[in-house]
């Protein structure tokens, strides 16, 4: 076990629960990093007294990139370490996180696990190439109070899991 506590990083891009998560991270000590394009807003997150610059509970930053794909997933997966948690809709970026030992967990609260990223990376693949050819694909289901319920309880058990990992 180690003194370094996880950070928590969101990806903000159409992300629903960042508040959330940002609670979450409040409550916990926890520091945060939110990334996006910089044609967002990411300060609009950011509470007046938040703690802006590192210290040892919880603070926030923001992490603008570049538009384009994958600029914040790339940004993120650079400064992960093992043990962090990343919130994302991307299951390309879930990849990269669970490969430096992080944790990774969607939208909706569903863990994204070793076991299974492989095949949900095969399925995305094959439904991306059924739209290159034509083909229609079933779309998420609106998001709903449940969903958002759902994540709050999974990461807060994933907040739990990772402290006393560290």
């Amino acid at each position: 076990m180690s003194d370094i506590r996880p950070t928590v990083f969101i990806d903000a891009d159409a992300c629903p629960v960042t508040s959330e998560a940002l609670y979450l991270a409040r409550k916990n000590a926890l520091p945060v990093v939110i990334a996006g394009n910089s044609t967002q807003n990411l300060e609009n997150h950011i509470k007046r007294g938040d703690p802006r610059e590192p210290t040892k509970g919880f603070w926030v930053s923001t992490l603008p990139v570049m538009v384009g794909s994958d600029s914040a997933d790339f940004a993120i997966v650079e400064r992960l370490s093992p043990n962090d948690i990343v919130v994302t809709q991307d299951i390309g970026l879930a990849a990269m996180v669970l490969g430096r030992n992080a944790h990774a967990i969607s939208v909706r609260g569903r863990e994204f696990l070793r076991a299974t990223i492989d095949i949900e990376m095969e399925i995305r693949h094959l439904e991306k190439k059924a739209r290159r050819q034509g083909m229609r694909t079933k779309g998420p289901a609106a998001f709903t109070d449940e969903d958002r319920e759902h994540f709050v309880a999974n990461l807060q058990r994933m907040i739990d899991k990772a402290l006393k990992a560290s």
